[in-house]
């Protein structure tokens, strides 16, 4: 069991380092990673609507047995909710699969700049923390003009959930976060292919920690002050994932493995994709 970290998203409210993402898991495969994650010492799990798991996730939540105030629990909502009035409704029906009484972080999923209507959606999230029904409210795959956009109306996100890894780095994506002091959750923290595990800037670093490339990755993504939310089903990968608390980077391995950017854009471009 390793203790989990935190960033301070506001007074009061620690959102733990990291996560366990849950697409592309259903039924009772999601159920079971959830819960055998929570036992593993996870405190932070990751779902949405669209990935067509939330109750699964809820359902493994229930049977890990661990105190509902312990656990980070985030989701995110769709397109067709994006409207101040539609939110409550979306976040309502949320709850009710999961069984939850409150998440700690909702989410619009995706901006879908064409429908115009994804300020609505922040301020729907804003009212729902001022009644206290939801702890903290953000955005993700949020480009920094849609970033622009939600801060021009007076609405502040706790956080950006964006595609981060060794060779998506998104600089001018993080640099815009950084600026604007917004927290980001890095998902697919260790790529989809995982080619640049094998590169000496991760392996190097690999040998001398005794450490797994993968770990090298997550500690990479928290030392340079992210929250990562990895997939995993597997017992032994989850438990590596979290094994990343005794060791940090130094400066120059950091740099290392920041130079294997491509300068590529994420996999998906949130101006012409989203759900």
């Amino acid at each position: 069991m390793h203790k989990q970290h935190t960033i301070e998203l506001a007074p009061g409210l620690e959102i733990p380092v990291m996560g366990l993402g849950t697409w592309p898991l259903t039924g009772e495969d999601a159920s079971d990673a959830v819960a055998r994650a929570l036992g593993n010492g996870y405190r932070h799990v990751d779902t949405a609507a669209n990935y067509g798991n939330e109750q699964a996730v809820g359902a493994g939540i229930a049977r890990a047995g661990v105190r509902r105030e312990e656990v980070w629990v985030t989701s995110k909502f769709n397109k067709e909710d994006h409207s101040r009035e539609r939110v409550a409704a979306a976040y309502e029906r949320t709850c009710e699969l999961m069984g939850l009484d409150y998440l700690d972080l909702y989410l619009v999923h995706w901006p879908n700049p064409e429908q115009g209507t994804f300020v609505e959606a922040c301020q729907g999230l804003e009212d729902l923390v001022q009644t206290g029904s939801l702890r903290a409210w953000g955005v993700s795959n949020f480009k920094p003009a849609h970033l622009q956009e939600v801060f021009d109306a007076g609405l502040r996100p706790a956080l950006n959930q964006v595609q981060v890894d060794p060779e998506h780095l998104q600089r001018e994506q993080l640099e815009f976060h950084a600026r604007h002091q917004l927290t980001t959750v890095a998902y697919s923290p260790l790529g989809r292919a995982g080619d640049f595990l094998s590169h000496p800037a991760i392996t190097s670093a690999a040998q001398e920690y005794g450490k797994t490339p993968a770990q090298i990755v997550l500690r990479w993504h928290l030392d340079s002050g992210r929250v990562a939310v990895p997939k995993s089903a597997s017992d032994i990968r989850q438990r590596e994932n979290l094994d990343v608390f005794d060791f940090s980077l130094t400066e120059q391995q950091r740099a290392a493995i920041d130079a294997l950017d491509t300068g590529a854009g994420p996999r998906l471009d949130s101006d012409s994709f989203g759900h």
